[in-house]
């Protein structure tokens, strides 16, 4: 039913483990070819090509489906529907930023202060200009292929660059004076396909599995047994998505509760929880949380 492409290179990981954990392996033949299948009978086609062209293709209906960068899609400016913004980027669960930069010895302290006709190297030239023109700024921006932090100052005045943390352009010598976009990973479809009740159908469903992969993760579940006499004691510091769930045990055996909370907590909670009075507690992990 639905063609799907995803990212290959910096994504590809990311995007690979996320379909596995929402039980939508994507199997090829090797690491390298750009075909692979998806054993659901929603999917009947899946390629691996690089985030530049995925909004294009979508957007003139070569696939249905895909996953690329915000950032991808701002500088193509390719017509397609977004579906869901998908919280991870080529190594953390957080955004990342396009900057630009220049040299940190520079006097420039933010775009307004570029001279009209200055070097901006980028892999983002249509965006770039964009944003320049909407700050009053008529650059010379030219396309870079690649190693954009190493052209200045001799080839470039600034840069447009990615960066998840900036260390990489600290490292070069460049210091950030603003930031273009905000970028992160997004699910989006062809309006065409969006517009096709079937594949919209299929399209939510594999939305909700991924989103319900990804808020799983950094979250356990957590089951315990209490006595009535310590029952609030226990809920008072047991966090939960809405509320814990408390059931009777079977004869005077006091409660069952259990709530998810997130992992990164959990050493501080389960010693709180014993002393308490809570027991038999149990720590799980969790594949998807799905919340309508």
């Amino acid at each position: 039913m639905l063609r799907l492409v995803l990212p290959k290179g910096s994504l590809e990981s990311q995007t690979l483990e996320l379909f596995a954990a929402a039980d939508l392996q994507v199997k090829r033949s090797s690491s390298v070819d750009y075909r692979a299948t998806i054993e659901d009978p929603r999917v009947d086609e899946v390629r691996i090509l690089r985030p530049q062209e995925i909004p294009l293709y979508i957007a003139e209906g070569v696939f249905d489906l895909g996953i690329t960068g915000r950032d991808w899609i701002e500088e193509t400016g390719a017509e397609v529907v977004s579906l869901a913004r998908l919280g991870y980027s080529k190594v953390t669960a957080d955004p990342v930023r396009l900057v630009l930069a220049v040299d940190a010895g520079s006097s420039i302290e933010g775009p307004e202060d570029l001279p009209d006709g200055a070097r901006v190297s980028t892999e983002y030239p249509q965006l770039t200009e964009r944003w320049l023109i909407d700050h009053g700024v008529k650059a010379d921006v030219r396309l870079s292929y690649g190693a954009t932090e190493a052209k200045v100052p001799e080839i470039a005045d600034a840069i447009v660059e990615l960066t998840e943390t900036g260390r990489a352009l600290r490292a070069a010598g460049l210091r950030i004076i603003a930031t273009v976009l905000e970028s992160h990973t997004e699910l989006i479809a062809n309006p065409a396909a969006r517009a096709d009740p079937e594949k919209s159908h299929a399209m939510d469903q594999l939305r909700t599995l991924l989103l319900g992969a990804l808020d799983a993760r950094g979250r356990v579940l957590v089951k315990l047994n209490v006595g009535e006499a310590n029952l609030e004691r226990v809920i008072a510091v047991l966090p939960s998505m809405k509320s814990p769930t408390v059931s009777k045990l079977f004869g005077d055996g006091g409660y069952a509760v259990e709530s998810v909370v997130l992992k990164s907590a959990i050493n501080i909670l389960i010693p709180e929880l014993v002393d308490r009075g809570a027991s038999d507690i149990l720590e799980l992990p969790l594949s998807k949380i799905v919340t309508r």
